[in-house]
């Protein structure tokens, strides 16, 4: 019965997640403007992300976890598809996947709705400055004039949370099981994202073995950045980031 109810309260948390992460990507689409911007912020952060793990992107046992990483957790991508999918097939996930996989989705909507939240604070406060080619000067500027520490905070414990879930996943005997077993009903009903979201996650975290030190290294490198930036620091991660926009 408490698995139900876990269960039950995960995916009530999903639903409010998938809902706050549709406004805010509406809110970031308002003109051609807003949404160039929220483009250029999120490719310079893409591309900080690739330099800060470049040593894990290279790496056998955690490259393909790295990529998973920046490209479905963390990454500029528009991930409105896949949260359609998830609102569509929920039912069945909520049938077939266990507790595990629907915290791994839940935490993943949850980390994009706060990152899309924390991206519109940063281009409102890019745009207000003028700021057209983003550097590091600029990016640590916008966000220490941002502040919300506890959302930065947060977002660094979706990270973890999210893997742990996914990492948790890929011990269930049954589960690469399940997810064959819905890929066909997802891709008839054109439910596509989701299920290759799953998938990915689930082979390249199964190829790692344990999270444990891929998740906090994570955890590790992105607190001190968080740190050194509210400190007034530039780390050097942010150094050699090349400038996004227009150069004026």
């Amino acid at each position: 019965m408490a698995k139900d109810i876990d269960k039950g309260s995960v995916v009530a948390q999903l639903v409010a997640n998938l809902q706050q992460a549709r406004t805010m990507r509406q809110c970031h689409s308002a003109s051609a403007d807003d949404a160039a911007a929220r483009m250029r912020l999120r490719e310079w952060q893409a591309e900080r992300l690739a330099r800060t793990y470049d040593d894990l992107l290279g790496s056998d046992r955690f490259g393909a976890a790295a990529a998973f990483f920046l490209s479905d957790l963390y990454g500029p991508k528009d991930f409105s598809a896949r949260d359609a999918d998830i609102t569509r097939l929920l039912p069945l996930m909520t049938k077939t996947l266990p507790l595990a996989g629907l915290e791994t989705v839940s935490r993943a909507v949850e980390l994009d709705a706060l990152s899309e939240s924390l991206d519109a604070q940063m281009t409102t406060e890019l745009q207000r400055q003028g700021v057209l080619s983003i550097d590091s000067a600029t990016y640590a500027a916008a966000y220490r004039a941002v502040g919300d520490r506890p959302g930065r905070e947060r977002q660094i414990t979706l990270i973890g949370d999210g893997g742990y879930a996914l990492d948790r996943l890929t011990r269930r005997p049954l589960i690469r099981g399940v997810l064959r077993l819905m890929r066909e009903p997802a891709h008839l009903g054109g439910l596509s994202a989701i299920q290759e979201f799953l998938e990915r996650g689930f082979n390249a975290f199964h190829k790692m073995g344990s999270a444990e030190e891929f998740l906090e290294t994570i955890r590790t490198r992105e607190t001190q950045l968080l740190q050194d930036l509210f400190a007034g620091r530039l780390p050097d991660s942010l150094m050699e980031v090349k400038p996004a926009g227009k150069t004026v």
